[in-house]
């Protein structure tokens, strides 16, 4: 009887444990689709049973560290509290050496890791694993260590971990390396073709260079491996959400029937309802979140009311929307959009508008797309040319010519042209003279406001004759490209060179040089007729006077006089 009972209690612990194991997987599960009520609660169902179970200890505290607003306080006291009681656990010595790495105390985030690999001999992957992972999810993370770690976790025996390479991929996505990040990624896909993180991680990497001939099948391949998965349908929703909301309304219900209900539902279906264009309604049911979660409610419901009211014309309501926003919200949260609203709210408050220069430029630092910062910095260039501050306006646009991969011939010019109409003549004599003649060789306008530019740098009389050379250049170069269109450029050319050499050389005969040119291109030209006429006229000698003509008087006139009188 006794060993009957003995074998009974056996197989209850043993059931037991299989049943906590199975709760601790299904934290998991719930943490990989991103539904953070369920998997806290089921791993707290686990701990609740057994305090010291190192996984489920672990997972908690990366649920925690995963869910909005970030627990990290609640984390930390998690993974302290079990290493108190036990202090080689490896995944929570992983664990409290990702919170560290939080707090800046990296050198002893590094002594965790390495201890926990030493426990483990380096063969635990799942350890390795956690390593990697609080080096990706961390600003001081290295993800190059990450990546060494993760290296040695596929070659332990039997290894066949589609996590360790989708942690791989997130690593060298950290490192801005696209490419290998992808390969990371397909390689995970070919473990676990039901993996739909794997082509949802893919599309992000499409998504970021702004290609949706890419990252839009890849969304689609992920909801086709798993049409359970929740990130994706997000994703989905909010890159139609400003697009077409007809195509975003399927993903936002399915994206609600695959996660948790909850606030977080009820704040995309206000965004959404914005974005539908009821900006009263969207703004009341933000008001209504607000006032049903108090101080627990998202910070973005405060910008929701901000954009309404900016919409609906009432801008000192959304300013003081913004301004809460800002002060609640977790800096990690706040996006590149938030500080272009800003700026928008300041371009319509008189006083302030030279604020929006400074957000704007926040917003350009904050994002990571080379198309976006030039769309802002574009914005403010927009706005100083509105201000009439032209020396602004030509810096901005020189940040945008100078970030630019590939920038336009007209990038160029207007960037020359703001710095003209700054009165910024010698910046724009280096940009026509310099950049554009060099980029630009066959057209006209580097050698027309190259010599406009030396021209301006001059007095009013063209004293210093700084713009001789760049006025010949330009009607030699106009003349050569197509002499009939850029006529009057040639003309206006040759005028400036008469006038130099009349008025300031005193070389009368190169200016009437110039002159022909003039009327060898506009041979009818008036104005160089009457100067030619006046200067060849001018250039003659004076007329002797003419002898009379008659009596010898009129000759000799006194000389006889004086002879008969004697």
């Amino acid at each position: 009887m006794m060993k009957r009972s003995l074998s009974l209690l056996v197989a209850f612990v043993m059931g037991s444990t299989l049943l906590f194991a199975q709760k601790v997987e299904d934290g998991k599960k719930f943490l990989y689709y991103e539904k953070y009520k369920s998997a806290k609660d089921a791993l707290e169902s686990v701990l609740s049973a057994n305090p010291n179970n190192i996984d489920a200890v672990y997972w908690l505290g990366q649920t925690l560290l995963s869910q909005t607003p970030k627990d990290s306080v609640g984390a930390k006291n998690l993974y302290q509290k079990l290493l108190q009681q036990n202090g080689s656990a490896p995944l929570v010595l992983a664990g409290i050496g990702q919170i560290e790495l939080m707090e800046g105390k990296v050198n002893d985030a590094r002594q965790r890791f390495e201890m926990a690999v030493n426990l483990t001999k380096g063969k635990d992957i799942d350890v390795l694993n956690a390593i990697a992972r609080a080096n990706i999810n961390t600003k001081l993370g290295d993800p190059n260590y990450a990546i060494e770690k993760l290296n040695q976790a596929t070659q332990v025996k039997g290894f066949k971990d589609p996590e360790t390479y989708l942690l791989m991929g997130d690593a060298y996505r950290k490192l801005i390396n696209g490419g290998e990040a992808v390969q990371a990624y397909n390689k995970a896909f070919q473990l676990d073709n039901k993996l739909a993180a794997a082509k949802h991680k893919i599309a992000k990497v499409y998504l970021t260079q702004n290609n949706p001939d890419f990252f839009l099948p890849a969304f689609e391949e992920a909801i086709a491996a798993d049409p359970a998965y929740a990130p994706t349908y997000f994703e989905l929703f909010y890159y139609w959400y400003n697009r077409d909301v007809n195509k975003a309304a399927p993903y936002l219900d399915k994206f609600a029937a695959n996660t948790d209900a909850g606030p977080e539902v009820e704040y995309l279906k206000t965004d959404f309802t914005y974005a539908k264009g009821d900006f009263a309604g969207a703004k009341t049911k933000a008001e209504q979140l607000i006032q049903q979660y108090g101080e627990k409610v998202k910070p973005r419901m405060y910008k929701m009311v901000a954009y309404v009211n900016d919409t609906l014309g009432d801008i000192a309501g959304a300013r003081k929307a913004m301004d809460t926003y800002f002060a609640k919200a977790d800096q990690d949260d706040i996006v590149p959009a938030d500080y272009v609203e800003l700026a928008n709210i300041d371009t319509k408050t008189p006083g302030s508008e030279l604020n929006a220069f400074t957000n704007l430029q926040k917003a350009v630092a904050l994002d990571t797309v080379i198309d976006n910062k030039v769309k802002y910095i574009n914005t403010a260039a927009a706005l100083a040319k509105k201000l009439g501050n032209r020396k602004e306006e030509a810096r901005w646009l020189g940040i945008a010519y100078n970030l630019k991969p590939d920038p336009s011939q007209t990038d160029l010019y207007n960037w020359g042209q703001a710095h003209y109409q700054a009165g910024d003549y010698q910046t724009a004599d280096s940009i026509y003279c310099g950049i554009y003649q060099s980029k630009y060789p066959d057209q006209i306008y580097g050698y027309l406001w190259c010599a406009r530019s030396k021209q301006a740098q001059d007095d009013s009389v063209n004293t210093g004759g700084l713009a001789v050379d760049a006025y010949k250049l330009l009607a030699e170069k106009a003349t050569q490209i197509d002499s009939v269109k850029f006529k009057s450029q040639i003309v206006s050319s040759y005028f400036y060179l008469v006038q130099y050499y009349n008025d300031i050389k005193k070389d009368r005969e190169t200016a009437i040089d110039y002159l022909d040119k003039i009327l060898s291109v506009d041979p009818g030209n008036a104005t160089a007729l009457k100067f030619k006429d006046i200067l060849e006229k001018a250039g003659k000698p004076a007329s002797q006077p003419k002898p009379r003509t008659g009596s010898s008087s009129a000759a000799g006139g006194s000389g006889a006089k004086s002879s008969s009188g004697k």
